[in-house]
């Protein structure tokens, strides 16, 4: 069974930055297209960066010049790179594969932007 465990949100100033990181077991990422996505309180989950197996990546508009989304297939891990974070951004952060998606969710982790 797939297993994914992201990591690496916490508490940032606006302005401010964090680097998340998506590992998986039971499954290699290599292949798959892989997403961040977020869902903020009260919000449905969108997803706000994606990349291919051939490294190609994609960002949802609020989010671009920001973030940046890459992979370390030797360690089967995918990346989030955040910087110039502001308080909208602040919500529960997942990864996933892109069509079709794992059925099991990672718990997530939230990254929460404040002064």
């Amino acid at each position: 069974q797939v297993q994914l465990v992201e990591s690496g949100g916490g508490l940032v100033r606006p302005g401010g930055s964090l680097r998340l990181s998506c590992t998986a077991s039971g499954t290699i990422l290599s292949s798959f297209t892989m997403g961040w996505y977020r869902q903020a309180p009260g919000k449905q989950r969108e997803l706000v960066a994606a990349t291919t197996a051939f490294g190609n990546t994609n960002y949802a508009d609020s989010v671009k010049g920001r973030f940046t989304i890459s992979r370390d297939n030797t360690k089967n891990t995918v990346f989030l790179q955040m910087n110039s974070l502001k308080p909208e951004d602040t919500a529960v952060y997942y990864c996933n594969r892109l069509l079709p998606p794992f059925t099991s969710w990672g718990q997530g982790t939230q990254v929460t932007v404040s002064s």
